[in-house]
């Protein structure tokens, strides 16, 4: 009982950092990011490059894909101009993912405080947003530090090498996993921290962390979904889009799971290395394969929600 408080301490921690940092950094650009929204989306490819380089800035695609929703719901930018800046959200994305692959908890207390000195200290609210954001960087680390130590008495446990035996054996088991973690804490970064810190601890196989990762690409839809409802027609398309986008990856990589573990295990030695750069590997070339087709991909969304209300 004592081991799943401090797991879900740390757990609680590392989504509270994630938000923080998140706040303050949308804070900080908020102000911009519709403008350059609207600016860089008169096609699929300038769209994903805005939708990519804001998400890594901010780092929440859930935050891009909810305010390119907000746009087209208002009729400033139209749905086609939208799907690009969905694709490039799942690339910049992985930004976080591999922040939070690196050791950094010796990081984190410095963080905190030079974050806190700047919120206390400054008179800027663009300085004092900053300072949030490293105060949330610093907790998401002490978060992932708490979670690998409360994981180690775990490992002698039976039910709990029982439990995550049948994950490893199982692709579909820990894609389903993956995406109802993620839909319950509106996080796919969270759900990442949480498969890097049982990677650490030795607890999960490469395999099974990425189709646990799959998993949390699928849940983090569900944010987007629900700021969709009761929104325009080709608002509800942008949330299809992004549910659209995913699934057809996780069943494009599904197939070749095998083959795909195998190529990311000789891009790092450590697993939590490997686990990143699976998230980022397998997000990017999603966004990729679908490019060069945005006008068709659109086609099938606008189908798929056609114009009555749903």
């Amino acid at each position: 009982m004592l081991t799943l408080f401090k797991f879900s301490a740390g757990v609680a921690l590392l989504l509270f950092g994630m938000q923080f940092m998140k706040a303050g950094l949308e804070k900080a650009a908020q102000h911009r990011m519709r403008g350059v929204l609207q600016a860089l989306t008169r096609n699929p490819y300038t769209g994903a490059l805005a939708g990519t380089v804001i998400t890594a800035l901010v780092q929440s695609s859930t935050a891009v894909t909810v305010i390119t929703i907000g746009l087209v719901n208002a009729g400033i930018i139209t749905f086609y101009q939208a799907v690009g800046i969905v694709l490039g959200t799942n690339i910049g994305t992985t930004v976080t993912a591999q922040l939070i692959s690196f050791r950094l908890e010796d990081l984190a207390l410095p963080a905190i405080g030079l974050g806190a000195i700047i919120m206390t200290w400054s008179r800027r609210q663009g300085w004092r947003c900053l300072g949030q954001s490293i105060v949330g960087f610093g907790v998401v680390f002490v978060g992932i530090g708490a979670m690998s130590q409360a994981l180690i008495p775990l490992k002698d446990s039976p039910l709990f090498i029982k439990t995550l035996s049948a994950m490893s054996g199982s692709v579909l088991l820990g894609v389903l996993a993956g995406t109802l973690f993620t839909a319950l804490i509106h996080s796919s970064s969270t759900t990442t921290g949480v498969v890097i810190a049982l990677a650490h601890q030795g607890m999960i196989d490469l395999p099974a962390a990425i189709a646990i990762i799959f998993g949390s690409n699928i849940g983090t839809c569900i944010t987007g979904v629900i700021a969709s409802i009761g929104s325009s027609v080709n608002a509800q398309r942008v949330a299809a889009s992004h549910v659209m986008l995913n699934v057809i990856g996780v069943l494009l990589f599904l197939p070749f799971l095998t083959p795909f573990s195998t190529f990311i295990a000789g891009t790092a030695p450590g697993l939590t290395r490997q686990v990143a750069n699976a998230h980022t590997l397998f997000n990017i070339l999603s966004s990729i394969v679908i490019l060069p087709f945005t006008r068709q991909f659109a086609w099938l969304i606008t189908k798929i929600v056609p114009d009555h209300k749903l």
